[in-house]
């Protein structure tokens, strides 16, 4: 099965030659009925495919789910309540089960994972807020995440309830402590189980830190409950995780589920927490496939009261991850103690605030602490802020504390798409005493914490009898540079008793376009002056932002990268290589997707002829 997380990402680069020859349009086949139904690039190559089918109601369930079963779709979830279900299956398959009128469409059941991981409470003036006893005191925070340590003593007993949805499949296992894809009530949340566990690191770490900071003893309400809703799957798959035998991604289909089941809660609640993202939007995304999925989930989450605040993500970009660019949601992105933009976080228009997110301490399993950076930091110093906020003024409508936040905040005045943006950092002391307008503060343009500028330049490498990443000499190539999409990915710290700076996977800053052939240099071990951890970060990123990579061309890790960018043997090898070439300079600093967007839809296309995929290299070449 191949599918594509939010955070963790993979790349992939192929060698092309600088000249390719014009080719004839090629005319597009008409789509069938069924065709236009399924979402593009699904189960391309023969693989079998996660999908989520929705239908016309959920009455639609068993005669469908029937239909699946007789055409050999694995039918692995079906939420009975709900007008979609879960299946496996091939492209020839789910296209059949698409002609089925009950069927509105089917679209891949896509992975987020936990945006990267420290509480600056003074700067955000929470101090001066407990002091006046405003400590979120008959309120809670839901933190839709990795679970919690339930028994930690930074939580105080005030664990207020708990939930797990986790995704189940082959090669994909269940966090709920019953093994099954969901379970409420105590213990659901667990964050200590042997299912967290892997090679003596805790995966689930990431769910309590984040609470601890929202409403721990020492986090913004510590006197909020918090419910903790379990929304990760264990995902043992070293292509997926990027070398690693296992980590957490959380399904699209178990968010949802987990979104309505909050709904039906009766405590009362201030804000749900998503610290996790996927793809890069530069704007509004309510109308496109991903966004009109959550859009509904988050209004009516806003029409029982209750704030859905997400990270806004760590790649340097200017603009924000799924889901945080719906327009209801509240996207948060980083500062530093010194009141700058953190060098790492996305920003602009699309950003509601700035909060605390580098250098972080808060709670981790085992009764620790550990510090950790990153917009998934910032996220619950604005859900525990609505928790003051609703304690102090339960008849207040949220939207309106969310505005009273908004306006006595911090001003940050930026540049961000070429327009002079205003984002507030959160001050909930200014907004619980009534302050006026606080004094803004320009930020100077900041290079993200990418590598230093490079040309590429260095040795051409040689073949190394044992190195598994690169069994061949790398191929010269003539081919221009390459342009580039923009994108973003953070990097999770083991949990320490002592604390230590997490590092954030981000775009570079070096700007210069370079060519397959410098690339390969660079991947090739010892070859290139960019460090391999740099490289590794730039597969994630691009797995990130481009639905080739790792959607059908996998390219874990710098091995695989490198003979992506040797494979010319076929159309669809030279395109992977020039789509890869471009992405790995947009992820070293250059700008401009748009042609690679493009490009990728062809890509994407299983019904896409010789000729256009020629034509489609061209233009990212041109674009070089």
């Amino acid at each position: 099965m191949r599918f594509r997380p939010l955070i963790v990402s993979s790349i992939v680069l192929a060698l092309l030659s600088a000249s390719v020859p014009a080719f004839a349009d090629d005319p597009t086949p008409t789509p069938t009925p069924s065709q236009s139904k399924l979402e593009e690039g699904l189960a391309l190559d023969g693989d079998t495919t996660r999908a989520i089918v929705e239908l016309t109601d959920a009455a639609q369930h068993e005669p469908v789910a029937g239909a699946a079963a007789a055409q050999s779709v694995d039918v692995l979830l079906q939420p009975q309540s709900q007008p979609f279900m879960v299946v496996e299956g091939t492209a020839e398959e789910l296209a059949r089960l698409a002609e089925d009128p009950r069927v509105t469409s089917i679209h891949r059941d896509r992975t987020y994972a936990p945006a990267e991981v420290g509480s600056n409470i003074t700067q955000i003036g929470a101090d001066k807020a407990h002091e006046k006893n405003f400590t979120g005191a008959g309120q809670n925070v839901v933190i839709l995440d990795t679970g919690i340590d339930r028994d930690h003593p930074y939580f105080a007993g005030r664990l207020a309830g708990e939930a797990c949805f986790s995704a189940v499949e082959s090669g994909v296992e269940s966090l709920c402590p019953n093994g099954q894809p969901q379970q409420t009530g105590e213990g659901a949340a667990d964050a200590t189980t042997a299912k967290c566990l892997s090679g003596g690191v805790n995966l689930c770490e990431h769910g309590t830190h984040v609470a601890g900071i929202a409403a721990g003893s020492g986090g913004v309400a510590p006197g909020a409950g918090i419910i903790a809703v379990q929304v990760f799957s264990r995902v043992n798959d070293e292509d997926i995780c990027m070398g690693e035998s296992s980590c957490l991604l959380a399904f699209e289909s178990s968010l949802r589920l987990a979104m309505d089941y909050v709904t039906t809660l009766t405590q009362p609640i201030a804000a749900v927490n998503l610290s996790l993202g996927g793809a890069l939007s530069e704007t509004d995304c309510d109308a496109t496939e991903e966004g009109a999925v959550f859009k509904p989930k988050i209004d009516a989450l806003l029409a029982k009261g209750i704030a859905t605040v997400v990270a806004a993500g760590n790649e340097f970009f200017e603009g924000a991850s799924y889901p945080a660019c719906v327009s209801s949601a509240v996207a948060v992105g980083a500062n530093d103690g010194a009141d700058a933009i953190a060098d790492f976080s996305n920003r602009g228009s699309l950003v509601d605030f700035f909060a605390p997110g580098v250098d972080i301490q808060s709670s981790v399993p085992d009764n620790q602490m550990a510090v950790h950076s990153g917009t998934s930091m910032a996220t619950p110093h604005v859900a525990g802020a609505l928790a003051l906020m609703k304690a102090a003024s339960p008849q207040t409508s949220i939207a309106d504390l969310i505005n009273t936040l908004k306006t006595t905040g911090r001003p940050y005045q930026y540049e961000a798409n070429g327009a002079q943006v205003t984002t507030p950092r959160l001050d909930v002391g200014a907004a619980l005493a009534g302050t006026a307008t606080q004094p803004p503060i320009s930020q100077a343009p900041t290079a993200g914490p990418g590598p230093d500028p490079t040309d590429g330049s260095g040795p051409t490498p040689q073949p190394d009898p044992t190195d598994e990443r690169d069994p061949a000499p790398v191929p010269t190539s003539s081919a221009t540079p390459v342009p580039l999409p923009t994108v973003t990915v953070t990097v999770t710290v083991t949990p320490t008793p002592a604390p230590s700076a997490a590092a954030v996977c981000t775009r570079g800053t070096a700007g210069a376009r370079m060519t397959a052939g410098k690339w390969a240099v660079e991947i090739h071990r010892s070859s290139g002056t960019i460090p391999d951890s740099t490289l590794n970060c730039y597969l994630k990123l691009i797995g990130k932002a481009s639905k080739v990579f790792p959607e059908l061309t996998k390219a874990s890790s710098l091995g695989k990268a490198y003979r992506v960018l040797k494979g010319t043997k076929t159309t669809r090898d030279k395109l992977d290589g020039a789509l890869l070439t471009a992405w790995l300079n947009w992820a070293h600093g250059t700008n401009g997707t748009t042609v690679l967007t493009a490009a990728e839809k062809v890509r994407l296309s299983g019904s896409a002829s010789k000729a256009a995929l020629k034509k489609a290299t061209k233009n990212v070449l041109r674009s070089l």
